[in-house]
């Protein structure tokens, strides 16, 4: 783990159609990274730097980083680096805001600009504010917004990976979260394993197995107690027709 990471947690949902998110946080400032830094830093993962689809994905990150910082995490402001940048060596016309694109390809509209953002200038590359102690600005919490930093500045930063379609080893805990366009759904960290999905198969049909044991039981029982009873019948039977014969041959005689 690199030196000073305060946190990162691979997140994956339990339907494993939505994407992976990890966040990166680094509680030494010297240990934070520069855009590229963490650009490398997903893809060498097999993941990519954040790209936003839409309104239902930032409210979903910002759940995930407030059980991030929740109390007495020891987590507290940082900014993350996302995917969104602007190519200042392609010559573009345009308004400056419609000059950024995503790293990863996506051409996603989507933008979170905090209130006069972007600033652009030598600020090319894009942040998701995440600073809880700070006071208000104009455009209210520096909480989640996005706002234009240099691209050598140093920063946490947010992975995106593609669905895990075939999870092979339990990580850490879950969170519980929301997922996009749904309501309190769980959020759990990859990867669940084959042996506890046999343990949850085979769990609920022990008390079926010991109903079917109960009975196998009462019904052996059953039929070896009435064999018992015909057992003792037959020999009683049998003196009883014999003492018969013995009366009448007795009265012959006389």
């Amino acid at each position: 783990m690199t030196a000073g990471l305060a946190h990162s947690q691979k997140v994956c949902f339990a339907d494993f159609k939505h994407p992976c998110y990890k966040m990166a946080y680094f509680h030494e400032l010297s240990s934070r990274v520069s855009f590229q830094e963490a650009r490398l830093a997903c893809e060498s993962e097999g993941g990519v730097l954040l790209s936003l689809e839409n309104e239902a994905e930032q409210k979903l990150i910002e759940s995930m980083l407030q059980n991030l910082t929740k109390p007495g995490t020891g987590i507290s402001d940082g900014d993350f680096w996302i995917g969104l940048w602007r190519n200042g060596n392609v010559q573009t016309s345009g308004a400056c805001p419609d000059l950024y694109q995503w790293s990863d390809g996506s051409s996603s509209q989507y933008r979170n600009w905090y209130t006069d953002e972007p600033s652009c200038g030598s600020e090319k590359c894009v942040v998701m504010y995440h600073q809880p102690t700070a006071n208000p600005g104009l455009g209210g919490p520096y909480l989640y917004q996005w706002n234009d930093d240099r691209c050598n500045m140093k920063h946490n930063y947010i992975c995106k990976y593609e669905p895990e379609i075939n999870p092979t080893a339990p990580v850490e805990k879950p969170y519980l979260t929301n997922q996009p366009g749904d309501t309190q759904q769980n959020v759990v960290v990859t990867e669940a394993g084959i042996i506890p999905n046999l343990i949850y198969v085979v769990i609920p049909t022990i008390p079926l197995l010991l109903l079917i044991l109960v009975a196998f039981g009462t019904c052996c029982f059953q039929m070896l107690h009435k064999s018992k009873g015909r057992t003792k019948t037959s020999p009683n039977q049998s003196t009883l027709w014999i003492s018969k014969s013995s009366r009448k041959e007795s009265g012959m005689e006389v």
